[in-house]
């Protein structure tokens, strides 16, 4: 009996197992495609849960301040006047004056000389003679221009002590000229030369 049993039983298993389905075969391109529509639909699914963004307005930008009008200053000009001077030969002097800044008088008072001026320099010469003021009152100064190599006579010159000063046109170096304490007392005729720097009482 426990014979029949277990060969019932055998009997029943096989006939099971030829009753099952068989299993089925898996395509690996439609396992490919599942998951591609299964991460499809996770990706949309995130984005739709992420937030609008909000749009934040611009800050306004602040008006610019407005610069202020330039203040005109009207200044009141001054009332020009003219007054035509009188000119005299020998202007007296004046309080305040310093009639030795001028040129000297034309008809001095006191002992007079000559003065022989050689330029010795090769270009043209303004030579200006300063007298200081003399025991007579008379100072000013009186200017002689001279060529290249030329010489002049001077005459009616008060006696007494000069400063001279002289403006060198030499083309090839051009120059002043300076001569200080050239005193001409004792004698009526003097010389003197003018060279490129110095000049000098001879």
């Amino acid at each position: 009996m426990k014979a029949l049993l277990t060969t019932m039983a055998a009997l029943a298993l096989f006939a099971g197992a030829g009753c099952m389905p068989a299993t089925p075969t898996v395509d690996p391109a439609s396992i490919q495609a599942s998951a591609v529509a299964a991460a499809s639909t996770m990706v949309a699914m995130t984005q739709q849960s992420v937030p609008t963004p909000t749009e934040v307005p611009p800050t306004p930008l602040p008006s610019p301040t407005p610069l202020p009008s330039p203040t005109v200053l009207v200044a009141e000009l001054p009332t020009l006047s003219f007054e035509v001077p009188t000119l005299a030969l020998a202007p007296a002097a004046t309080s305040g004056t310093d009639q030795c800044n001028g040129p000297m008088s034309p008809g001095p008072e006191g002992p007079l000389m000559s003065v022989k001026i050689t330029n010795q320099t090769a270009g043209s010469v303004v030579l200006s003679l300063y007298l200081q003021k003399t025991v007579f009152g008379e100072c000013g100064y009186r200017s002689y221009n001279l060529d290249a190599h030329g010489s002049q006579v001077a005459t009616g010159l008060p006696q007494g002590c000069y400063f001279a000063g002289a403006f060198v046109q030499d083309p090839k170096n051009k120059s002043k000229s300076f001569g200080s304490n050239l005193c001409m007392t004792n004698g009526d005729r003097f010389n003197i030369s003018i060279g490129a720097d110095v000049i000098k009482l001879q």
